[in-house]
C-alpha cells in the first residue's frame, strides 16, 4: 500500500466514522424533520442489518454457498410469520445444520 493510497483510505475512515456523529449536532432540533428523510432514516438500520448478514449468508460453506441462501431464505419466512428473534435463529441453524 503506497503513502497516498493510505492518506485516502484513513481520510475516507475518519470521515465514515465522524460524519454519523457531527450530523445530529448540526441537524436543527426544534424543527421536524422532512417526511421523506424520517422514511430514510427508518429504513437505515434494515439496511445496515442486511450489509452485516449477508455477506456471512454467502459464506456458510464456500463449496455449497447455497447452503446460506436457503437458510436465510428460512429466517426470512420465519422471521416474517412469526416476528422472534429466537425462533428466526433456531429455524435458520436447522435447516442449514440438516441440510448440510
Amino acid at each position: 500500500m503506497t503513502a497516498n493510497t493510505f492518506g485516502v483510505t484513513l481520510i475516507g475512515m475518519v470521515l465514515a466514522t465522524y460524519l454519523p456523529r457531527l450530523l445530529p449536532l448540526l441537524l436543527p432540533t426544534g424543527r421536524p424533520l422532512p417526511i421523506w428523510l424520517e422514511r430514510w432514516l427508518k429504513l437505515v438500520p434494515y439496511a445496515a442489518l442486511g450489509a452485516l448478514i449477508f455477506p456471512g449468508i454467502l459464506t456458510v460453506d464456500p463449496q455449497r454457498p447455497w447452503l446460506g441462501l436457503i437458510g436465510g431464505l428460512a429466517a426470512i419466512l420465519v422471521s416474517w410469520k412469526w416476528n422472534n428473534l429466537v425462533i428466526t435463529v433456531i429455524i435458520a441453524f436447522l435447516v442449514v445444520y440438516i441440510l448440510s
